[in-house]
Formats: structure tokens, C-alpha cells, sequence
């Protein structure tokens, strides 16, 4: 690496790092004052606080970095400019580009720092925030009407879902995909006008997933007739103990398809959206819009630190105060616009009115673009034009 580019990425690094701590704080504070009353009041709170914010401080660093980003290289350029540096670097036969180039490698590493925070650490904040937040106020293991918690953070309880193509309907009382097992479950058999046709009843469920089978323990099979009637003698084997107390049965369902019923997907990993597509693989395009939306949205989100140089880069070398100004003030209202953008078309993929891959992409190609027209205008020279013009 050169003099000048060590000596650019210096000018750079200070105000990034004073931009992204102060972000940084300020999200911080706004978080701790709307939690305050729960901090307070909550049992154990120290150590449960930290836990809170150790899972919530890779979503608040994603959030800081491409403002910080976008406001250090404007400082940094402009600082440069106004003090003739810049204008230095140009006689002694630098272009614009290679003047700016250790800036980009400077954003193409902080990008690949982001791509690993928003490949699963970040989506999960969502996750966790109301949980870690309840135990906040309640204690590690106290629920809010003073009841023991014994459930873990996977765990699902009282859940209800339907599968379309075997036209059955499963309710567990608790879940935890992660064992394979379903507490106090009911699976009911439909018609196909919704009518119950058989119902079985068991303590528990587990899957097995070598022999992709189903294990009913201590239950009862009750049949209906097609005014819903119950119909002959019930297979009771409830009270039985053993091989004897049990039913096995070859279901296609797995716990995970069943669990991700539940499943939002703004609050999914990258491993979780891709385990997510391909367990469901045959629900409808419309129902999976989103989950395909957002796995390509984790991929596009850590470029926008990239593309935000794009557009600082250009509109931060000038030569008069006046033009600093307003070249700031383009920045940020470019800046802005992407942000509008970048939510617009998330909402049109989520909806399936876009390709997944074209509305997360998109708003990042935009600014690219228009950043790569910029500075190949300020690279030759030229001022960019003016969207009103005197007469």
C-alpha cells in the first residue's frame, strides 16, 4: 500500500469510527430509554440485560454502518478538497478513481463484515428480543403469572397447523423441533369439505427421522362418521406401557415443516430461510414470496455499505464551500431515497409482485448506477446536470 493511500484511509477511518460510535450510541440510548421501566423492575437484570444486548448489537451495527459509511467518506473527500489535496493527488497523475480506490476496499471489507453479521446473528434479534425481554421482567424462570418456565427458546406452545396436501390438522400443546418431539398432540384427519373422518389423541409424539415415521405414546384413535359422529369402538391405548403403548404411523409431515407454520421471515438466518424453501417447497408461490424475498434481502442488504461509496465518492471531491454543501445534501437525500426504495420493492417481492432477486437487488443496482455516472462525470472533469436550470 502507497503513502497517499495509507494517508486516505487515515482520513477516512477517524470520522467513520466517530460516525459509527455515535450511531451506535444513539440507537443504544433510544433502546435503553423505551425499556427502562422493565431494566428497573426486572429480577436478575444485569446479567439478563447483557444477554439482551449481546443478541441485539450485530441488528444495531448493521443499522450504523452504511450512514457512517456515507457521512465519513463525504467528510473525508471534502475535507480533502477544500484544503487542495485533492487537487494535489490530480496533478501529480492520479485519476479520480484511483484516488478513491482505497475507499471502496475499505467498504468491500466492512461489507463482508456485514454479510457475516446478517447471515444469521442480526435476523436473529428479532427472534430473541421478546423472550429475552420477558425473562428480563420476569426473572430466568419465572413466567409472568409466576409459573414455572420450562420451555426453551425453540419451543412453540399451543400450536395449530394444517397441512394442505394431506389435509390434516395438527395441535400440540408444546413443541421443540429441535428434539422431534410434540406434547399432548391431536392429529385430525379431513375430508375433503373439512369434515373430521379420524382423530387421534396421545401424550406425546416423537419422529423418528431414519425411518421418516411417526410414534404415538399412550393415546387413543377416535372414528367419525360424515355427520361427525363418532363411530364404532375407539382404539384406546392410553394406559398402556411398552412397544404395546404405542402406534406407529408413516406420515409425511416432519417437525419442522409443522413448527414452521409459525415461522415469520424477517426473523430467519440464511441456514433457517434455506431449510425453510426447501421443507416447503411445494406450498405456493405467493406463501413463499417472502421467504425468497428475504434470503436473497440477506445477501443484498451488507452491499449497500458498497454502494453507498458509489455515491459519496463523487459528490465529496469539490471545490468550493458551496458546492460541499450541497453535494452533502445530495448525498443524504439520495441516500434517504434508496432507504424509501430499498422497503418499496422488499414490500413488492414479499407481496409476489416481483422477482425475489429483483426486488432486493434493485435499489442496490440503482445507486451503483447512478454513483458510477457520477464519478465518471467528476473523473472527467464535468459537473453533473442540474435538474432545474435558470433561464
Amino acid at each position: 500500500m502507497r503513502l497517499l493511500d495509507r494517508y486516505v484511509l487515515r482520513n477516512f477511518l477517524e470520522p467513520f469510527l466517530l460516525c459509527f460510535f455515535a450511531f451506535l450510541g444513539i440507537l443504544l440510548i433510544f433502546d435503553v430509554n423505551d425499556n427502562l421501566n422493565d431494566f428497573l423492575l426486572g429480577r436478575e437484570r444485569w446479567v439478563l440485560i447483557a444477554i439482551y444486548y449481546s443478541h441485539q448489537l450485530p441488528h444495531f451495527i448493521l443499522l450504523c454502518i452504511p450512514i457512517g459509511l456515507l457521512l465519513a467518506n463525504l467528510y473525508c473527500l471534502s475535507k480533502m478538497s477544500r484544503s487542495n489535496e485533492i487537487i494535489s493527488m490530480l496533478t501529480a497523475g492520479r485519476s479520480v478513481l484511483r484516488i478513491v480506490l482505497p475507499l471502496f476496499a475499505a467498504a468491500a471489507l466492512i461489507t463482508g463484515f456485514c454479510v457475516w453479521l446478517n447471515y444469521e446473528l442480526a435476523p436473529q434479534a428479532d427472534a430473541v428480543r421478546k423472550k429475552d425481554m420477558d425473562r428480563i421482567r420476569f426473572g430466568e424462570n419465572k413466567a409472568g403469572d409466576g409459573r414455572l418456565v420450562t420451555e426453551t427458546l425453540d419451543t412453540l406452545a399451543a400450536h395449530l397447523m394444517k397441512d394442505r396436501h394431506t389435509n390434516r390438522l395438527w395441535f400440540a400443546t408444546s413443541m421443540q423441533p429441535n428434539v422431534n418431539m410434540l406434547d399432548s398432540v391431536q392429529i385430525t384427519q379431513l375430508d375433503k369439505d373439512g369434515a373430521p373422518t379420524v382423530r387421534w389423541y396421545a401424550r406425546d409424539a416423537s419422529y423418528d427421522p431414519r425411518s421418516k415415521k411417526w410414534i404415538l405414546n399412550q393415546g387413543r384413535q377416535v372414528t367419525f362418521d360424515s355427520k361427525g359422529n363418532v363411530e364404532g369402538e375407539m382404539d384406546d391405548w392410553s394406559k398402556k406401557t411398552g412397544a404395546s403403548g404405542s402406534r406407529v404411523f408413516d406420515w409425511s409431515e416432519t417437525p419442522y415443516r409443522i413448527s414452521s407454520s409459525r415461522m415469520e421471515a424477517e426473523q430467519l438466518s440464511v441456514p433457517e430461510l434455506r431449510e425453510y424453501l426447501v421443507s416447503n417447497a411445494d406450498f405456493p408461490d405467493a406463501q413463499l414470496a417472502a421467504f425468497r424475498t428475504h434470503l436473497q434481502y440477506r445477501w443484498a442488504l451488507p452491499f449497500t455499505c458498497l454502494a453507498v461509496v458509489f455515491i459519496a465518492a463523487p459528490l465529496g471531491i469539490v471545490y468550493s464551500r458551496r458546492a460541499v454543501l450541497a453535494s452533502v445534501a445530495g448525498s443524504i437525500f439520495i441516500f434517504f431515497g434508496f432507504l424509501f426504495c430499498m422497503f418499496f420493492f422488499l414490500a413488492l417481492g414479499k407481496g409476489n409482485h416481483l422477482p425475489p432477486i429483483a426486488a432486493a437487488w434493485i435499489p442496490n443496482a440503482a445507486l451503483v448506477l447512478i454513483g458510477s455516472y457520477l464519478l465518471y462525470l467528476r473523473s472527467t472533469n464535468r459537473e453533473p446536470p442540474k435538474l432545474f436550470s435558470r433561464k
